[in-house]
């Protein structure tokens, strides 16, 4: 009797959790971006797309959005610390973004605690992969798309590449763009002449691009990002290093390093970017026509990425009619959708987002057709491995 009881009271519960989601008339939406430390730029782009889908919003589904911005401090423990709060004080449920991979995997393990829906775009495998669970979706593509769908396209155009010296951040994120670098090169019969590890403070590059030039390395892979990725490519130009030897930055962040770097040093190397606002898709047209309205500026990749994955969360609260966790995320498994980079699909068996990723190279200054026409599309493609071959169990 006491256990039948029990049962009643959870489904009680349970019927009203329910109602209360399908009920509900404000949903605020939580984004989780680095307003400081190393990676404060990124975040506060980022934070603005977010805000720009909500304001577009307005409501949906008679409910009305709201956003509240939880600072990562490029730290993954406080940023799991924060998110672990918001969810225990309020009903907290839907979080957005991250920037450094281990923030997104430290997050996404509390987010999946509480049942709720949590979509980012950082880069490690593993976010898809083996440290996948039910509440965490990805929109950019992982570091194995990334590292395919530009270092490939690069070594086709150079057959002369015979040798490679990589920069790498000594983090999750930089471990899995180096390892799937490797492949790459070792199935080519590309030597890996070198590799210089940095932490995510570092701020002087010199010394292993002096390292990278000693080895007379025909192309220099820089697998770091942000800030990072912006003085090691200003101090290789200081370096003269396009000069000597072919540059490609993996993970840029778009126009926002263009606009950093100047045509002077952007000019010729190669930038593997998740999104590029002269994308002809209908989507990405009108959200560049969207943020040109409302923000006064073209938008940039962690606007891009942020309003993207802000927008399939509302979408989806408009098609369900509803706020409930569990239904958002069945309607998310599997969808097809217009997305910023053209068609987008949501791999139903690990969550990820399935893209296009581009190559850009920069642009000389008398070239640009506008002064966001920094640099031109040289590839567009899509790498992903088959759900099953990512180590993903939900």
């Amino acid at each position: 009797m006491i256990k039948l009881k029990k049962a009643i009271i959870l489904a009680s519960s349970m019927f009203l959790s329910l109602t209360s989601y399908a009920q509900a008339k404000d949903v605020t939406i939580y984004g989780v971006s680095s307003e400081s430390g190393a990676f404060a730029n990124f975040g506060k782009q980022g934070s603005k797309g977010l805000k720009l889908a909500v304001d577009a919003a307005d409501d949906a589904a008679g409910m009305k959005f709201n956003y509240s911005i939880i600072d990562s401090e490029s730290n993954a423990g406080k940023a799991a610390r924060k998110v672990k709060a918001a969810i225990s004080k309020s009903d907290a449920r839907y979080f957005i973004g991250s920037t450094l991979s281990s923030t997104a995997l430290a997050v996404g393990k509390e987010v999946d605690k509480a049942g709720g829906i949590y979509i980012n775009g950082s880069g490690a495998d593993e976010i898809t992969g083996t440290q996948c669970n039910k509440a965490m979706f990805r929109w950019s593509a992982p570091t194995y798309g990334a590292v395919n769908a530009s270092l490939i396209p690069v070594l086709d155009l150079h057959p002369e590449i015979k040798r490679v010296y990589t920069i790498t951040p000594d983090y999750v994120f930089g471990e899995a763009m180096l390892n799937n670098a490797k492949i790459i090169l070792k199935k080519r019969g590309i030597e890996l002449v070198g590799n210089s590890y940095h932490s995510l403070k570092e701020k002087e590059f010199s010394g292993y691009l002096s390292q990278a030039m000693a080895t007379k390395a025909d192309l220099l892979l820089v697998l770091n990002f942000g800030s990072l990725a912006t003085n090691t490519l200003l101090q290789a130009d200081s370096f003269g290093m396009k000069d000597k030897m072919q540059i490609l930055l993996v993970w840029s962040s778009g126009l926002d390093h263009f606009r950093t770097l100047t045509p002077k040093v952007a000019e010729g190397i190669y930038f593997g970017s998740q999104y590029w606002h002269e994308d002809e898709s209908p989507a990405n047209k009108a959200f560049v026509a969207l943020s040109r309205e409302k923000l006064k500026e073209t938008p940039n990749y962690p606007m891009a990425h942020y309003y993207q994955m802000t927008k399939l969360l509302i979408d989806s609260m408009n098609a369900t009619k509803s706020a409930d966790p569990d239904a958002i995320r069945k309607h998310l498994e599997g969808l097809e959708y217009d997305g910023l980079t053209g068609r987008e699909f949501i791999n139903a068996e690990n969550h990820q987002v399935e893209k296009y990723f581009y190559l850009l190279q920069g642009k000389k200054a008398s070239e640009m057709k506008d002064p966001d026409n920094y640099a031109n599309i040289i590839s567009k493609a899509k790498y992903f491995l088959p759900a099953n071959e990512t180590g993903c169990k939900m």
